[in-house]
């Protein structure tokens, strides 16, 4: 398993992880609010000026891991054109682009045990009403960590299929793909259960 944390410092790595969180938060909440795609166009360019400032290797990790919302983008924007709503779709697009570079942004400079603890701090509440967090706070660091892990396998198997056969893979790799992500998940049961058992 691996973190989306960025290997290349920022500045970013140093705030707190609570004000950028809140400063993501009221981001989502001004690009619902506002319309208009030249306004959603200036707040793309914005973000991309934000991933370009650290440097090169910060911007290529950055735009890596945004290349799984392309499928998404194209499917959206086929949609409107089908639909008659062309000007629509593109700001859906450019909304729907600026949300996740903004929280994959936090994410690439936030470390996962402070997104953890941050998430344990939030939760309090919950656990003064005798709820139970701990299947949370274990979940989110899993579907984080492994988010990559299957991106990773998932062209991988891809690049399997293209060497043997001259059409796209498609969906003939959900079920290998789903396979292979239950046996990880199987492992890290074991790996749970494991670390869990009595002495």
């Amino acid at each position: 398993m691996i973190s989306l944390t960025s290997p290349v410092r920022t500045r970013a790595h140093g705030w707190p992880v609570g004000a950028k969180l809140a400063g993501l938060c009221i981001a989502s909440t001004g690009l619902f609010m506002v319309q208009g795609i030249w306004f959603h166009a200036a707040a793309l360019a914005v973000v991309a000026a934000l991933y370009a400032l650290p440097g090169r290797a910060f911007l290529r990790a950055g735009l890596s891991a945004l290349r799984v919302l392309v499928p998404f983008l194209v499917l959206v924007m086929a949609w409107h054109v089908l639909t008659g709503s062309t000007l629509t779709g593109i700001e859906v697009n450019l909304r729907m682009l600026t949300l996740v570079a903004l929280a994959n942004l936090v994410t690439m400079t936030t470390r996962l045990d402070d997104l953890v603890g941050m998430l344990h701090r939030l939760t309090a509440p919950l656990r003064r009403m005798g709820l139970s967090t701990q299947m949370l706070e274990l979940g989110v660091p899993l579907v984080v960590r492994f988010t990559p892990v299957l991106i990773g396998k998932a062209g991988q198997l891809s690049q399997a299929w293209r060497a043997r056969a001259r059409s796209r893979p498609g969906w003939r790799i959900l079920l290998p793909l789903s396979l292979q992500a239950l046996d990880d998940a199987d492992h890290v049961a074991e790996a749970l259960r494991a670390r869990s058992a009595p002495d």
